[in-house]
């Protein structure tokens, strides 16, 4: 599952924690129960620009625009506006109604990286600005769910008191990534881009830039404590991208500083304003995800009973504590003296060795890292941690890995997967500095390309590359003297009991084969312990 187990949708780009791995896999992700995921700054802040009326702003921009050092800044606005139908046209844009098939790159999954596996949706989407609310319900095709299992449909609300996701059960907090995406989507998306900008006091020209081939004049301006810049064609005068640097709160989150770039393309003529039907969003220079508005309908009717949400949910979502969640010591397993697995939605494991601890996996976040190794420390007092296992390069797996390096330990990666690694680690986290951005140390990578032996004694670890078609970026651990094996991200059982995607496992078992291990017992990042022949029995049924 390379995280499979964790597959998301585009209505939330997490999966639920509180499920268990195959929950996860048979269905695409709805949200955390507590409102955690990713994308921005504090949904409050956010809406306090948007609380102001688009006719408030212009008075507003109307006021600054004599200021000298604005002067040109303001003029290019003015052009852009008038380009895409006028102030009134844009001011005067209450709803928006959206058919949208969109598809987005799976570039946080486990795989051979670019170019990307790829989740597909179409959104049918009610922007109301007049009540800064964002209606989607979304069909989604997920590529890593079992067979016939990867379509799903989603529903939810965002509005200023907060987002619920729509489900039989009931309400459930909307995670702090959806939060974010809709108040960018009412302040920066196509509609309210140039009123927005014109309402920043801190307007200004910045140096021209060549964007396909065109010279385009470029505005900034800062949102929501947000760096903003906005690229207008010289020719035409339309906005044809939006660029932000920020800390996201999705999958994006454990790269930092994240420079996004939206182009605006495709654009026709809707009740008299100029509207660019698809948007391409581009992070960090990887071309993420497409989406494009096959309907677009302007000032429509809103039915006020699609936006009804449990405030209590609601609230709960402005709650997201995103990637830092804590760790958690209680859900805890003694797979042999010295070798304690705690499960959670990231399993994480702490083996006693006789010069010290090994510590198997740092995954989610520095915050859930530094509680784990807090653990391992209060559990084996006097003792050091001498090594870092990290055996998959999926985005939350290794989310923990900058603390480590921070801590000055070394860490086992496997070799196809130290390039990304290299880059997460140097990666700049300015505008939320973490334990590594205010240290800065040097990696200390151990480089697994072939078996790898860790310690002595009854705990002894032996690592293995996987090197299959699917589990080609994932490595082994092997307990020889306890014939334990931990799978990295293969292994999960449906509630059926039936396998997530056999071909993972399989391919275990053929390394397995291939390098004469002998199994008794196999867990995984998403799964407990269960009896090796049991794991063999199914990847048999599922050969028939």
């Amino acid at each position: 599952m390379h995280s499979r187990a964790s597959g998301r949708s585009c209505v939330d780009t997490y999966s639920n924690p509180a499920m268990n791995s195959s929950q996860r896999s048979a269905r695409p992700p709805t949200v955390w129960p507590n409102g955690a995921s990713p994308w921005c700054p504090p949904v409050v802040l956010a809406f306090l620009l948007l609380l102001v009326p688009a006719e408030a702003q212009t008075s507003a921009a109307g006021a600054g625009a004599s200021r000298p050092e604005d002067e040109g800044a303001r003029q290019s606005l003015d052009a852009a506006i008038a380009a895409m139908g006028g102030r009134e046209r844009l001011a005067a844009i209450a709803t928006v109604s959206l058919d949208v098939i969109g598809h987005t790159a799976l570039a946080e999954q486990s795989y051979r990286q670019d170019p990307f596996i790829t989740s597909y949706e179409r959104d049918q989407i009610s922007v109301d600005f007049q009540n800064h609310r964002i209606l989607t319900r979304q069909h989604s095709v997920w590529p890593e769910s079992d067979p016939k299992k990867g379509d799903s449909d989603a529903a939810f609300v965002v509005t200023p008191e907060g987002g619920t996701f729509h489900s039989k059960g009931g309400d459930s907090p909307v995670s702090g990534a959806t939060l974010d995406s809709a108040q960018q989507r009412l302040a920066l998306g196509p509609e309210r881009l140039l009123l927005t900008a014109y309402g920043a006091s801190d307007l200004k020209t910045l140096p021209s830039e060549t964007l396909r081939s065109t010279e385009h004049t470029v505005i900034g301006f800062t949102w929501n404590s947000v760096p903003v810049r906005v690229l207008l064609n010289r020719f035409n005068h339309l906005p044809d991208a939006v660029e932000t640097t920020q800390q996201l709160r999705d999958f994006w989150y454990f790269w930092g500083d994240v420079k996004q770039r939206v182009y605006f393309d495709n654009w026709r003529l809707v009740n008299g304003v100029e509207y660019p039907t698809n948007q391409v969003i581009e992070r960090n220079g990887v071309a993420w995800r497409s989406l494009q508005a096959l309907d677009v309908e302007i000032n429509q009717a809103i039915d006020e009973k699609e936006f009804a949400a449990d405030p209590k949910a609601a609230g709960l979502s402005r709650k997201a504590m995103g990637w830092n969640i804590p760790f958690n010591p209680d859900n805890h397993t003694q797979l042999a003296m010295g070798i304690d697995l705690f499960s959670g939605p990231w399993n994480a494991t702490i083996v006693k060795q006789a010069d010290g601890l090994v510590i198997l996996e740092a995954p989610i976040s520095g915050t859930f890292t530094h509680g784990l190794f807090d653990e391992a420390y209060r559990r084996y007092p006097g003792e050091k941690i001498k090594a870092i296992l990290s055996t998959s390069d999926s985005w939350p797996h290794v989310g923990g890995i900058r603390y480590a390096v921070a801590a000055d330990l070394p860490v086992y990666v496997l070799d196809l997967n130290r390039p990304v690694l290299e880059r997460m680690v140097a990666a700049p986290h300015t505008i939320a500095p973490d334990d590594l951005e205010k240290t800065r140390r040097t990696p200390r990578w151990r480089v697994v390309s072939e078996k790898t032996e860790i310690g002595s004694g009854p705990n002894r670890i032996l690592l293995y590359p996987l090197r299959g078609a699917s589990t080609e970026r994932q490595y082994m651990v092997y307990f020889p003297e306890h014939r334990l094996l931990y799978a990295s991200d293969t292994l999960v059982l449906n509630s059926d009991h039936s396998l997530y995607d056999p071909e993972l496992m399989s391919e275990v078992e053929q390394a397995v084969v291939r390098e004469g291990l002998a199994v008794d017992t196999v867990f995984a990042m998403h799964e407990q312990p269960t009896p090796w022949s049991e794991v063999v029995a199914l990847i048999q049924k599922s050969r028939t």
